[in-house]
């Protein structure tokens, strides 16, 4: 597979800025796992008030980064879900290691642990260099776009 830049991963899922967080797929294996990249600058919006002069990404930022990342892997591995939405439907064994600042690029793996038709179960996995920095499982249901 080839790398996906962010023109590709916006014709799969419908995030636009300031809300697309995911920048870059390096790997991608049809419905099982995905690796993709979000290069935090000092320039996201949320810096401005988390938190003024000690910039730190929201932690439930990295859990959305890694879920538009599952996102991507389910729409792209199901071409007839193209136009559909993964919606967040639980999140479970959350847990935050490190902050995330500006400067640091962050490796978003995910993988899928139960996927149904409508429904999945995904183990998302953040890292900056080789220090895992959060971690969670995602569950997510798929819909139409309004």
């Amino acid at each position: 597979m080839e790398p996906l830049d962010v023109r590709a991963i916006m014709e799969i899922i419908p995030h636009r800025y300031p809300f697309l967080l995911v920048d870059r797929v390096l790997e991608l294996e049809e419905g099982r796992r995905i690796v993709a990249l979000k290069n935090v600058t000092f320039n996201e919006p949320f810096f401005q008030g988390h938190f003024p002069g000690n910039p730190i990404m929201p932690g439930v930022l990295v859990v959305e980064a890694m879920a538009q990342a599952g996102a991507v892997l389910l729409l792209h591995s199901r071409p007839e879900s193209r136009g559909k939405v993964v919606y967040f439907a639980g999140i479970d064994k959350a847990k935050f290691r490190r902050p995330v600042v500006p400067g640091d690029s962050v490796r978003l793996q995910v993988e899928v642990l139960k996927l149904r038709s409508r429904t999945c179960l995904m183990r998302g996995e953040a890292y900056v260099g080789e220090q895992l920095v959060a971690e969670a499982e995602i569950f997510s249901s798929m819909g139409d776009a309004a």
